[in-house]
């Protein structure tokens, strides 16, 4: 297309404006002499026009209006770009002006070149980066003019980024994460509108979430938090993660807080940079390089707590560029408001880290902590992020239960953050207690199910914000004298159980609405019992596990038990549990958590237990005085030890043909340097120590009991209780 010719009437506003800007390129001069080709022959360089810098000095304003001239081919005629900020941005005539751009940008920008070509329709401010030769990018407005006639080609006009404008732009993304580490990098790459290198140092106490409420110099230790841009540095230079020395940690927070006042700090060159340090060490690690140097240190800083007048310094940033760059007073206003903003993000994210830290403690604290030699168990958890937003209600728990039985458990509260894991941690200690009291799985998912419909009332749940409603929950009670599994289940996934030859089925109950359902048919929760022979492994998870979105929940659990088949024997547990969430998770960020309990079941060896059941008849204590005693000299336990032992079975099976009806069992379990004692009736009354008078003598047998054990108890079973004890061998 021909460019338009001359008009004589008057011109048009952006003929005006190109041509105002295509006179502020200089022409002429030596350096237009030694050109060749469009640039000389338009008799235009690309040269520092310093009238314009002066001026701007001596008027106390910034210049940071640059202006291109191309032509149709898109290649640099002429050009102005000598205000400060766009120092190191470097053009030669005859270049294309995609050389100016980012890789990214190329086409886009290429596009709108060619079609305010064809159309002569300006482009007007446009956000657009340009690309400095350090390799660090400059933000620009940007708008492409057609050339004023009788020029042809194209006027670019580029107005660096006015610092207010970049202000409120960064101060708006710097808030979109709690992550530490993301809102002080956020901060550097914002900082480097103002100079070449940014730096951000945060107190330790940032980083672990603790309670800033001193201000005292010594206290103060620094982290570098930050560092842009990102390149190879000095040996000796600090960077992210790596913590300042002490005499460094000092001596920016003493500057920063003058007059114990925090306020921006200004070094002009390297010299005073040097004096201020001290020391070379120093020198090499917070100085970025050997260049000339200035720096502006602004200070973190936010209200201190409620009855403290003074401020709190979180940490230091650091904008480093050259001394030529004076920084003017504007600027670090500029510099400290944006970092005032970001002070609060980061305090914020500070109380985020501390929630997520307790939040981490609570989920770690409820995981299972070792096995017996009855039981080996394994877990892994894995929040959904890392973040305590992600950290969710998922836990799983074993514990030891009287009478030499383990409890499995395994739940999920719905959602995530600190109500879900205060949810889960309650629901977690209660079922341990209930469990622990002698109560069966689906009793104790009873009172569960009561718990969540509490919590979720209208002043405990529905007023914080957060529901419990739909949270599930298995418990297993794994008997090793048995080797049986009983199960209960309210809603959650059944649990997958690999026998020693390899194969694998799920452990599933009747079918159960989650805790707190009041909508649904009021049930009893089922209780179910597996054989469970030595060598087994058991398989507790979340659906975070087995979901996929691809696929149907059972698919899952069908990959699941295919991996879990491949756990041998003699495997480590813990590898092996780590291995099966690795098979199975999907990489990268989760869907949502994933936990995992696996529970190899050793049992009990015969010759280690022994079993009788004996009619309920005055002579049943006796007996069972007979069946013990050669038991307990085989087993190789000490006089007084046997001795208490018998007494304790004999005052048991008394009471059992005493207060209830039906058969007794009695059953002897040695377990290491102690003995388990369990004397089980078809009774429903739970034995209580009462004080007796005097010469009462009734009610002395469970003080005897009391006194000869470390400690006993009540368990309550399908045909009525079983009374045990504790006692050491």
């Amino acid at each position: 297309m021909d460019p338009t010719p001359p008009s004589s009437s008057p011109a048009s506003p952006f003929d005006m404006v190109s041509g105002a800007l295509a006179d502020y390129i200089p022409r002429g001069g030596g350096a237009a002499a030694a050109s060749t080709g469009p640039a000389a022959a338009e008799g235009d360089r690309c040269a520092a026009r310093r009238s314009g810098r002066g001026d701007a000095e001596r008027g106390g304003q910034e210049q940071i209006l640059g202006a291109v001239n191309v032509d149709r081919n898109l290649r640099i005629t002429g050009c102005n770009l000598d205000a400060p900020p766009f120092a190191g941005v470097t053009v030669a005539p005859g270049a294309a002006f995609a050389d100016l751009l980012p890789p990214a940008d190329v086409p886009t920008v290429t596009r709108r070149l060619q079609k305010v070509l064809e159309t002569r329709e300006a482009h007007v401010a446009r956000v657009q980066r340009l690309r400095r030769d350090d390799g660090t990018e400059l933000v620009v407005s940007m708008s492409i003019l057609p050339a004023a006639p009788p020029r042809e080609g194209l006027t670019v006009s580029l107005i660096a980024m006015a610092k207010r404008l970049h202000l409120y732009a960064s101060a708006a993304a710097i808030g979109t994460s709690l992550d530490i580490g993301e809102t002080a990098q956020s901060l550097a790459q914002s900082l480097l509108a103002w100079g070449d290198v940014a730096a951000v140092d945060l107190d330790y106490a940032v980083w672990t979430g603790e309670a800033v409420t001193e201000q005292a110099h010594e206290r103060i230790r620094l982290r570098r938090a930050a560092l842009v841009p990102d390149r190879a540095w000095p040996e000796g230079y600090l960077t992210p993660g790596d913590n300042l020395p002490r005499e460094a940690s000092r001596l920016l927070a003493g500057a920063v807080l003058r007059d114990d006042v925090p306020q921006a700090v200004v070094l002009p060159d390297r010299e005073a940079i040097e004096r201020a340090l001290g020391d070379p060490r120093l020198v090499r690690a917070l100085v970025p390089g050997d260049r000339p140097v200035s720096v502006a240190c602004i200070p973190l800083v936010v209200e201190g707590p409620e009855g403290a007048p003074e401020p709190i310094v979180l940490g230091v940033t650091e904008v480093w560029r050259r001394p030529e760059r004076v920084f003017r007073d504007s600027e670090l206003l500029d510099l400290q408001e944006l970092v005032a903003k970001t002070a609060r993000h980061v305090d914020l994210a500070r109380r985020h880290q501390r929630e997520h830290a307790q939040v981490l403690a609570l989920q770690r604290r409820l995981l299972p902590r070792a096995g017996s030699d009855t039981i080996e168990v394994a877990s892994v958890y894995e929040p959904t992020t890392p973040d305590s937003a992600g950290v969710g209600g998922d836990w799983v728990n074993s514990f030891p239960l009287p009478g030499d039985r383990t409890a499995l458990v395994v739940g999920d509260v719905v959602g995530h953050g600190l109500g879900a894991a205060a949810a889960m941690g309650q629901l977690s200690m209660e079922a341990r207690a209930l469990l622990s009291a002698g109560l069966g799985p689906g009793e104790v998912l009873e009172r569960l199910d009561e718990t969540v419909s509490l919590l979720d009332d209208t002043d405990a749940g529905l007023a914080a914000g957060y529901s419990a409603l739909g949270s599930t929950c298995c418990i297993a009670v794994y008997d090793p004298v048995d080797h049986r599994v009983v199960l209960s289940n309210a809603g959650h996934l059944p649990p997958v159980l690999v026998l020693p030859d390899g194969s694998a089925a799920t452990l599933t109950a009747q079918p159960h609405p989650g805790l707190g359902a009041e909508f649904a048919v009021r049930e009893p929760f089922d209780v179910h019992e597996f054989a469970a022979p030595p060598g087994s492994l058991l398989v507790l998870y979340t659906d975070g596990l087995v979901e996929d979105p691809a696929a149907s929940i059972d698919e899952g659990i069908g990959r699941l038990m295919d991996v879990v088949r491949l756990v041998h024997p003699w495997d480590d547990l813990q590898r092996a549990a780590r291995r099966v969430v690795a098979g199975l998770a999907p990489q990268g960020r989760l869907r949502d958590d994933v936990t995992l309990l696996l529970a190899r079941l050793a049992g009990r060896r015969g010759q280690d237990t022994a079993t009788w059941r004996l009619p309920a008849r005055a002579e049943a204590a006796a007996r069972a005085r007979a069946l013990a005693f050669p038991l307990l000299r085989r087993w190789g336990t000490g006089d007084q030890a046997r001795d208490s032992a018998l007494l304790v079975v004999s005052e048991l099976v008394t009471n059992a043909v005493r207060f209830a009806d039906g058969p007794v069992t009695v059953r002897l379990v040695r377990a290491g340097a102690r003995l388990f004692c369990e004397v089980g009736d078809t009774g429903n009354g739970r034995p209580r120590l009462r004080r007796g008078a005097l010469l009462d003598e009734h009610g002395r047998g469970l003080h005897v009991v009391h006194k000869l054990t470390t400690r006993w108890g009540v368990r309550w079973t399908e045909t009525g209780k079983a009374v045990w004890a504790e006692l050491e061998a």
